[in-house]
């Protein structure tokens, strides 16, 4: 028996007369763009996230950019990113003609080292985006007081965080904007491509709005240079269908990170530490090991998939090269890079196949006791 990384098709069957319920509705309706269907989703997505705007947009990378223009950050900004990170939080930056400034993360989190992002901070810098990598939150109140000092924006890249918490309180509304992806593979997630912003500024949820439907908020009226994406009403009408399920599908992720950590505890694996003021979404359970690529080939024989992220950060992309980022030093962005190793967790994972892995890691010479 082969244990996926993560089965979809699993959330799917658990939901699906919710799910074809809401697709029906929406294509009774005749109301394919934008529409009843997405406010809805708006509107529930907004009071999920305790704040006070949602504004679907295509997707998570739209995201980012649209919370960049609205904030009009733009040709020479400077924008601090963790070096650490999905590329799509520095191609944000680079599409709207910013400079994306990585900063080391913490080698135990992972997560964006608050203690080196101000020595980062020029007279150029705009903004800072924390990403809360693997669903666990990034030092918030910390960021936010070098953002207060210096007058800067703080954009959240919330794409792995859905029903995470920072200091007891989910994650959607406690910076200037929060930019989400409804991936597939995420804990909560679309049919195919889809986004949101999250924010309790009002001005800039209006600013939002206009930017991600062509520059206009009338029809026909266009009254800046905007975007076309827009969170798609049978995507809002599945992402309806999961919602009331996600705090459920979070705590068994967390049950299968609890049985993660008292079953490889005294190996060789550095396993992954959260901050004690957040509750991670554990949209990923990242373990650390020299000797991965050892490890993972092992897995893979015994019908165990796993998956690195990310094998190739951004300042070592061809995208990126011949720039200022690609001529940065970020050893430990680099050592992680090479050690990383994500094990199977989601929700429809069950218990006999996470101890499996577990038994799978303890049962190699690879993985030896420490």
């Amino acid at each position: 028996m082969k244990i996926p990384f993560l089965d979809l098709s699993r959330a799917t069957q658990e939901r699906r007369d919710v799910i074809d319920e809401g697709i029906k509705r929406v294509v009774d309706s005749g109301w394919y763009i934008l529409g009843p269907e997405v406010e809805a989703f708006e509107n529930e997505f907004s009071n999920f996230c305790e704040c006070r705007h949602a504004i679907g947009v295509g997707n998570g990378l739209d995201a980012l950019r649209i919370a960049l223009m609205a904030l009009e950050i733009g040709p020479g900004d400077e924008v601090i990113v963790p070096g650490n990170t999905f590329i799509a939080t520095c191609l944000a930056v680079s599409q709207v003609g910013g400079v994306p400034v990585p900063v080391e993360p913490d080698p135990v989190t992972h997560l964006i080292d608050p203690a080196l992002i101000e020595e980062r901070v020029t007279s150029r810098t705009r903004a800072i985006i924390p990403v809360h990598l693997y669903g666990s939150p990034a030092d918030l109140d910390a960021i936010a007081s070098i953002a207060r000092r210096h007058n800067l924006a703080v954009v959240e890249d919330a794409a792995q965080a859905h029903g995470a918490a920072y200091r007891g309180r989910r994650i959607g509304g406690h910076s200037t904007v929060t930019a989400w992806s409804f991936y597939p593979g995420k804990n909560l997630g679309a049919f195919g491509d889809g986004g949101a912003l999250t924010t309790d500024d009002d001005d800039l949820a209006n600013k939002i709005r206009t930017l991600r439907n062509y520059g206009s908020s009338r029809k026909y009226v266009n009254e800046v240079i905007g975007l076309n994406s827009r969170l798609a009403p049978i995507q809002a009408a599945v992402l309806r269908a999961k919602l009331p399920a996600l705090i459920e599908w979070n705590a068994r992720r967390k049950q299968i990170a609890k049985l993660y950590d008292e079953g490889l505890v005294n190996t060789n694996l550095v396993l992954p530490v959260t901050n004690a003021a957040c509750e991670s979404s554990w949209h990923l359970y990242v373990v650390r090991a020299a000797n991965r690529s050892e490890i993972q080939t092992s897995l893979a024989q015994q019908g165990i998939e796993t998956i690195v992220h990310y094998p190739i950060p951004p300042h070592r992309q061809q995208a990126y090269s011949g720039t200022p980022l690609a001529g940065c030093n970020l050893p430990v962005t680099d050592r992680l890079a090479d050690q990383v190793l994500s094990l199977p967790i989601g929700p429809h994972l069950s218990i006999e196949d996470a101890t499996r892995v577990v038994d799978a890691l303890r049962g190699t010479s690879i993985v030896a006791p420490n």
